[in-house]
């Protein structure tokens, strides 16, 4: 391409020299020819001179251009020298996108080539867009024909961090080409043990030497434990850090058996596991118990090109130890053998999943590489747990057991009895008791029976007790009968014994202190037995809660003598004192037999209220009972306060029932068989009435179905089972189980 300028009297081309005629007829030649010529695409300049169109010829980076440095000084070419002025950010722009990078351009001292400094480094991993305008012109005022653009790509970055930041030091940061081997590791500090690495949060190794392929940016989290006090440490490295991998770094308890492993990357076989430079095994699953700390290193050596590879590893790696990996020469006789560790049998080698030999030691002929698993077995074994006067459990409970699993067996008395010790296979006193299975066992649990006294007080009155004894044996039953003193009235029972019955049968399964009460004047409606500490809780149960859904408790929550694990579905979080655990969907706390002191003490008082509760309440005849109303079916009634006994179980349909009366009036409902309540029965109160005053007292199992909204403490022999959107403004109190489905239960 060609461009036109035209002369003038004081045009540069002039000065200095003087034009004869005959220059004088060839410029006027020129200008004729300019006519014929078709000049560039864009100019400013007056006079006409025949020449070269500027352009750009080269750039560094290239367009399309990878792994471009971040500190890259970017420089463009063109054809011919440029005017300088016009090469500045208008006409030369680096962009990440829309956004413009800030740098200094400057001319070198070829006027034709001009370089671009970014002000801070260029991003890894990024696209960049250069583009020259045709405002940009050279030194004789031509621009350039058209706006010239490429594009180029920096190289991917891997950055490091460590984390806590004492845990360790992390090396193999830095930029790398695409589609490059990168290696990175990590060692811990003093105190400290490698976890894993993680990119984004997630887990990419559990290697401290961690080697993948560049496909982009890579910020990686090398994660670090504190080793708790009374721990050891297995620390693990891979020499050459390219080598391989490893496995089984961490914190132990001490004597826990410990197996590590580690596995070649490719052109590598594994040598050995070395200690302080001294072999402590040629096995790549290494096991050991731990009485220290301990620094492995792993050991590989690269396969010659003229050799096959044998790659040995253990299935699983705790079952046992290979012998015979190794770099091999084409045609050697080559003898793997695999050994067993305690618990476990060795079964067979595999490759790609396929049998080669059922024999430990196994011998071949090498023609190519080869990657055998040896195959353990783990042994089994039986745990026979036997009682008289109590039962046992066994968690987990199954038919056989696996080499080294760890049992916990608990005896629980029955009423009357109390614990005193395991025999046959096991000693001691410890309950639970935790077994570990090496060979096949015979356990008994081993209870003595157990004696009480009851002690009786009484103000305005007197009491007899039959028979009278200064102690009684566990189950004995005791008839006391209280007489009040003129004026006064029988009340109530309280102390271990919360009920209005007189007389008042005394089952003897704990020591026991009772009073009986008296009163001047007697309650309106039926006196309603007191709940004791069964009372702070919305929901207590002896067997379990477990709940599905969406579910609101307001209020506390317990078990006894059951344990935490028998809290289902409410996803516990257990507080630091270790008397209680908490959860969304709770709004108090959560209790069980098995936490910390004193709440399993406070938990049998609990359940023991709660037992004494129910049989309080289904002895009431005071008021005078009104039997098998509506013969049981309440549906769309309305019932004023009083006491309601039945024979049979009573049904409330969709319909519902009305409870009217005021603030103070009571309701119990003596249920001899279930409380059903159908879909969608809402219990009405009105009047005043409250739900704390009305209390079910079923000897079935209370169901309450979906979208119920029902008002009232439940005291259940059994089971109370609320299904979906089920609403409960009162207690649950159950002697088995309440289960919930995305229920909602208000304490009243």
């Amino acid at each position: 391409m060609k461009r036109i300028s035209t002369l003038t009297v004081d045009s540069p081309q002039r000065k200095g020299a003087g034009y004869s005629k005959i220059f004088n007829a060839i410029c006027c030649l020129v200008l004729l020819a300019a006519t014929l010529i078709s000049s560039c695409k864009k100019d400013n300049y007056k006079g006409e001179v025949v020449g070269v169109c500027p352009l750009v010829v080269s750039t560094d980076p290239m367009d399309k251009a990878v792994d471009v440095a971040l500190n890259k000084v970017i420089a463009v070419t063109f054809n011919t020298s440029m005017s300088a002025a016009t090469i500045n950010k208008t006409t030369f722009s680096i962009k990440q996108g829309t956004t413009v990078i800030s740098g200094t351009i400057a001319p070198t001292t070829n006027g034709a080539n001009f370089t671009f400094t970014p002000d801070v480094p260029l991003l890894p991993f990024t696209v960049y867009t250069g583009t020259i305008t045709t405002a940009a012109t050279d030194t004789l005022r031509t621009a350039l024909v058209s706006d010239y653009v490429w594009s180029f790509t920096t190289s991917p970055q891997v950055v490091l961090s460590a984390n806590p930041a004492i845990g360790g030091t992390v090396s193999g940061a830095g930029t790398f080409a695409q589609g490059s081997t990168t290696t990175v590791t990590a060692t811990p500090n003093t105190g400290y043990t490698f976890t894993n690495w993680t990119d984004n949060g997630v887990i990419a190794s559990t290697s401290s030497s961690y080697q993948f392929t560049m496909a982009g940016n890579r910020t990686l989290v090398a994660n670090f434990t504190a080793i708790p006090a009374g721990r050891f440490a297995v620390t693990l490295t891979s020499l050459p850090v390219a080598g391989g991998t490893t496995n089984g770094s961490g914190s132990y308890a001490s004597g826990s058996q410990v197996t590590v492993t580690a596995a070649p990357n490719t052109g590598y076989t594994f040598v050995n596991w070395t200690e302080n430079g001294n072999i402590v095994s040629v096995s790549s699953s290494y096991q050991f118990a731990i009485a220290g700390n301990r620094i492995l290193i792993a050991n590989f050596k690269v396969i010659p090109a003229s050799q096959f590879a044998v790659v040995l590893s253990s299935n699983p790696p705790a079952g046992g130890s290979t012998s015979g990996s190794g770099s091999y020469s084409a045609a050697s006789s080559v003898t793997v053998t695999a050994n067993q560790n305690p618990g476990y049998t060795f079964t067979n080698w595999t490759e790609n999943g396929n049998v080669v030999s059922t024999s430990a030691v196994y011998t071949f002929a090498l023609s190519a590489s080869r990657t055998l698993v040896a195959n353990f077995a783990i042994n089994t074994y039986t745990l026979n747990v036997s009682a008289t006067n109590g039962t046992t459990a066994k968690t987990p409970s199954q038919a056989t057991y696996n080499s080294g699993t760890t049992v916990q067996v608990s005896a629980t008395p029955n009423t009357g009895y109390v614990f005193s010790g395991w025999s046959g296979d096991a000693t001691g006193s410890t309950n639970p008791l935790t077994v570990t299975m090496d060979a096949n066992k015979n356990i008994t649990a081993n209870f003595t029976a157990i004696t009480y006294t009851l002690n009786v007080t009484a103000v305005n009155g007197t009491v007899v007790a039959n028979p009278n004894l200064a102690a009684y044996n566990s189950g004995a039953t005791v008839i006391l009968t209280a007489t009040a003193k003129a004026g006064y009235t029988f009340s109530s029972w309280t102390g271990d014994a919360v009920s209005i019955s007189n007389p008042l049968t005394v089952t003897m399964n704990a020591n026991k202190n009772i009073t009986a009460n008296f009163i001047l004047t007697p309650a309106i409606g039926p006196v309603l037995p007191s709940l004791g500490t069964a009372a702070n809780f919305t929901i207590l149960t002896k067997a379990g809660i477990s709940t599905t859904g969406i579910t609101s408790v307001g209020g506390d929550i317990g078990v006894s003598p059951a344990a935490a694990t028998s809290i289902t579905g409410f996803g516990l979080i257990m507080n630091a004192n270790g008397q209680s655990s908490h959860t969304p969907i709770v709004t108090g706390v959560v209790y069980a037999s098995d936490y910390a002191a004193p709440t399993p003490s406070n938990m049998t008082v609990a359940v023991n209220d709660m037992q004494t509760a129910y049989t309080t309440a289904n002895g009431l005849v005071t008021p005078a009972p009104i039997v098998d109303l509506y013969a049981g079916n309440i549906s769309g009634k309305i019932l004023t306060p009083g006491l309601y006994k039945y024979n049979s179980g009573v049904l409330i349909t969709s319909a519902g029932v009305t409870l009217a009366g005021g603030p103070n009036d009571t309701w119990v409902f003596q249920i001899s068989q279930d409380l059903t309540v159908n879909n969608s029965a809402i219990i009405t109160l009105t009047g005043g009435a409250q739900a704390k005053n009305v209390m079910w007292v079923v000897a079935g199992q209370a169901t309450l179905g979906t979208n119920v909204d029902f008002s009232g403490n439940i005291l259940s022999k059994t089971l109370v089972s609320l299904n979906t959107g089920a609403k409960v403004t009162g207690r649950l109190l159950a002697q088995t189980a309440v289960t919930l489905n995305a229920s909602t239960v208000i304490l009243p």
